[in-house]
């Protein structure tokens, strides 16, 4: 990965963390790193533990963000999130997926929250 978009998407990530504060979210972790790969953010909204994933796009040549989130992502993300409920024991939590889409072409960058965006098969 370039340096180029590797910092792309670390400003991705902070507008994202930016945007859920602004509706609420409790940022708890931020490129937790698993054997699967790597949960971008771990939030908490009311009584909901949140697993995000963030993908931003500088156009829509590509369509946008959100629909890069495929059943084999999802997929990952859901292994990813069972690692980080194992590592950090505690009461039972409802959990729930959410994605950020974020499309730098436009100023300000367009930002979209789609809460719930999949559901697992646990």
């Amino acid at each position: 990965m370039t340096h180029a978009r590797l910092s792309f998407g670390v400003e991705g990530e902070n507008l994202a963390c930016a945007e859920l504060e602004r509706r609420g979210y409790a940022i708890l972790a931020r490129r937790y790193k698993t054997s699967h790969g790597e949960l971008d953010i771990v939030a908490r909204d009311g009584d909901y533990l949140v697993f995000v994933e963030v993908k931003a796009r500088d156009g829509s040549s590509f369509g946008e963000g959100e629909e890069a989130v495929t059943a084999q992502k999802q997929q990952r993300i859901v292994w990813m999130a069972t690692d980080y409920l194992a590592r950090r024991s505690g009461p039972e939590v409802a959990c729930r997926f959410d994605v950020v889409g974020i499309n730098a072409a436009s100023t300000p960058p367009a930002i979209t929250v789609i809460p719930d965006a999949f559901r697992p098969d646990w």
